[in-house]
């Protein structure tokens, strides 16, 4: 009787355990999920909608690639959320069918006790029991222990009942999320079907372009070597910005004030939790080397991300500072370089700007509007962070 009550106690401490761990990866998947709809939806708004203004082909095929990409992670991720809710049904719904066998098995225990103990004539061999101890003391303690043990069946019993329940409830309630995952299956499908078009249209604007493949390579690498003489301009303003710190000496890194050490272990502290640098946009291209999306044999190297936004689109500071500096490079829009202490925001791609070198500017504050390419129909902002000279990865500066 020990052993299964043990055993059972066992069952019931593991089951909200186990219950609890799949929530959270439920819960997880559906937050990745939502942010995924969000982004195709600005996909949409922000790259396809503006694509149809004027027609640019290479474009067009590097913005339907994007949304493509973005659906299959849809499609993926809600496919593992269906998965991991039937998965969780089917080990609860076991766990109940254990309970239940060692439920049933102390029930046939406590029957047959009791049986036998009216054979016995419980209630005389006890007492026989108690008037057989040597002392008081040790009668006080036999009269313990049958009380004890009496309780403790009941509360055991009464555990198992509650718990069992606990545990049928919680399934009911993920058949109702199984119901709800079903409703995303249909829509999945919709979405593979809505997929496989986009596709068809990809493969013809490939298909269109290929004799022109070497046209467009040319663009991508011209574009290359713009940004790259773009950063070579910027990484000589913050060295020469670093040796005025530094009144001119050798040392790669800022000479910093009291203030502008908390500053920048403010702005450190900050990590994640940055505000974008536009009000609503999308990340298009990531920080640091890639295959591009379209032409899978060309390499592209960042110091930023790019951030694809809404026309006439405003630009924020992420972050308290000074202004370093306004650059206007030939053959580039406007840049603006702002100093958190030792960590410099970089925002490329400006028409317009509001601010002045030296001048302090406040998180959140506007100083520019983002440039509009009329030949592409895109609007969008580059925009990188630095650690003194070193290139850091701005996706892990701002909050997701």
């Amino acid at each position: 009787m020990k052993n299964i009550y043990i055993k059972i106690l066992l069952i019931i401490l593991l089951i909200p355990q186990i219950f609890v761990a799949q929530t959270q990866k439920i819960s997880e998947l559906e937050n990745k999920r939502k942010i995924l709809k969000e982004e195709i939806l600005k996909i949409n708004s922000l790259l396809i909608d503006n694509s149809k203004k004027k027609k640019n082909a290479f474009s067009d095929l590097e913005n339907l690639t994007f949304k493509i990409i973005r659906k299959e992670e849809l499609i993926k991720l809600t496919n593992q959320q269906i998965n991991l809710l039937n998965s969780d049904v089917k080990k609860n719904e076991e766990k109940i069918e254990k309970l239940n066998i060692e439920i049933l098995r102390a029930r046939k225990d406590y029957a047959k006790m009791i049986f036998n103990s009216y054979k016995s004539r419980l209630k005389e061999s006890r007492l026989m029991f108690l008037l057989s101890s040597q002392n008081f003391l040790q009668a006080f303690k036999r009269s313990q222990y049958f009380d004890q043990f009496s309780k403790s069946r009941r509360e055991i019993a009464s555990s198992i009942q509650s718990n069992v329940k606990n545990v049928k409830a919680s399934n009911d309630t993920l058949k109702i999320k199984i119901s709800q995952k079903e409703y995303l299956i249909e829509s999945n499908e919709i979405e593979k079907k809505k997929l496989s078009n986009e596709k068809k249209d990809q493969n013809n604007l490939i298909n269109s372009l290929s004799k022109r493949e070497s046209s467009y390579k040319k663009q991508i690498n011209d574009k290359q070597k713009q940004a790259l003489l773009l950063d070579k301009e910027i990484d000589r303003l913050i060295k020469e910005a670093i040796r005025e710190s530094n009144k001119n000496s050798s040392s790669t890194i800022f000479s910093l004030t009291p203030e502008g050490k908390a500053l920048a272990e403010s702005f450190s502290n900050n990590k994640g939790n940055l505000p974008w640098p536009v009000e609503r946009g999308i990340v298009i291209q990531k920080f640091g080397l890639q295959t591009h999306p379209v032409v899978r044999t060309t390499k592209i190297k960042s110091n930023g991300i790019v951030i694809a936004t809404n026309e006439n689109a405003n630009v924020r500071t992420v972050f308290k500072g000074k202004v370093l500096s306004i650059l206007k490079f030939k053959g580039s829009n406007l840049t603006v370089l702002i100093q958190h202490g030792n960590y410099i925001s970089v925002y490329k791609n400006l028409s317009k700007v509001y601010v002045n070198k030296g001048q302090d500017v406040e998180s959140l504050e506007i100083i520019g509007q983002v440039f509009s390419n009329n030949s592409d129909s895109k609007t969008t902002l580059q925009f990188s962070i630095f650690n003194n000279t070193t290139a850091l990865d701005p996706y892990l500066w701002i909050a997701n």
